[in-house]
């Protein structure tokens, strides 16, 4: 049985203060759950704080990102063992956002702007090898834009990122990864991908692995759903057989909001 998983992304929001508070009183309320597993991922600058937060809970703590090499002359970025140091357990890599495949783009973004946030393949290959050693579970997104789903390229372009990203790995090295199902036009939309095609998409990926690594891989990995998850359409989402979760994004900034959708996961 796959241990359901629920991920709050907080994004760019909330200080270090405003974080530790908000993780203190997820503590309180579902700190001590061990029925599914939960995780908070906040900002870099707040990861200490939502860390001392955590100590002494069942809860655990993300990284929104990280960098492929331990060290070096890498201005601005954040490596693997830094990640570890402050008790990260796991990391999101590849989200729509870090591509430049914006659900809602600020209007004031340009396509040249837009280009600099260019997540790829090659480096989310070079990141998901970069943290496995250091023993970080990497969440790993995937998803189609509303342009490629009204196109019928749903799973060509689910199959590409998987491809690209897990190039050259092997089935044992990959059991503890994540992998997030997140339609680019449901991320910060409202949009919701009804609960049936939901659980088509994160079938399909389920079986994708099983054929290109091994079946007891594709039955072992956890599968989350993520796009406008609120409490409103959790249950649903997360009654699916082959939707083992949820990637939260702005619900989880509300301490009501993002427990009452923990409430909602199946249980073993």
């Amino acid at each position: 049985m796959r241990t359901c998983l629920i991920a709050g992304n907080w994004k760019m929001h909330l200080t270090p203060a405003e974080g530790g508070a908000l993780a203190n009183t997820l503590r309180q309320r579902i700190g001590m759950r061990t029925d599914i597993e939960i995780v908070l991922c906040p900002p870099f600058v707040a990861l200490p704080a939502v860390a001392d937060a955590l100590r002494g809970s069942e809860m655990k703590l993300g990284a929104q990102n990280v960098f492929w090499a331990d060290s070096g002359a890498y201005t601005g970025q954040i490596s693997p063992p830094m990640l570890v140091a402050v008790g990260c357990e796991y990391v999101i890599l590849g989200h729509s956002e870090t591509r430049g495949r914006f659900g809602t783009p600020d209007p004031t973004f340009t396509d040249a702007i837009l280009r600099y946030f260019g997540e790829n393949e090659a480096t989310l290959n070079r990141k998901i090898r970069a943290v496995l050693p250091h023993g970080l579970k990497p969440i790993l997104c995937v998803g189609e834009t509303l342009e490629e789903r009204q196109a019928g390229q749903t799973e060509k372009v689910i199959e590409s990122q998987l491809q690209g990203a897990l190039e050259g790995l092997v089935a044992d090295e990959l059991y503890e990864l994540v992998i997030a199902y997140e339609p680019v036009w449901a991320i910060g939309t409202g949009q919701v991908c009804d609960a049936p095609e939901a659980n088509r998409v994160c079938g399909w990926i389920r079986q994708w692995l099983a054929h290109h690594f091994e079946p007891e891989l594709g039955e072992h990995v956890r599968i989350l759903y993520g796009g406008s998850v609120k409490a409103s359409n959790a249950h649903e989402l997360l009654h699916q057989p082959e939707i083992d979760g949820a990637l939260v994004g702005g619900a989880s900034l509300n301490a009501e909001e993002f427990e009452q959708i923990t409430y909602c996961a199946r249980t073993h």
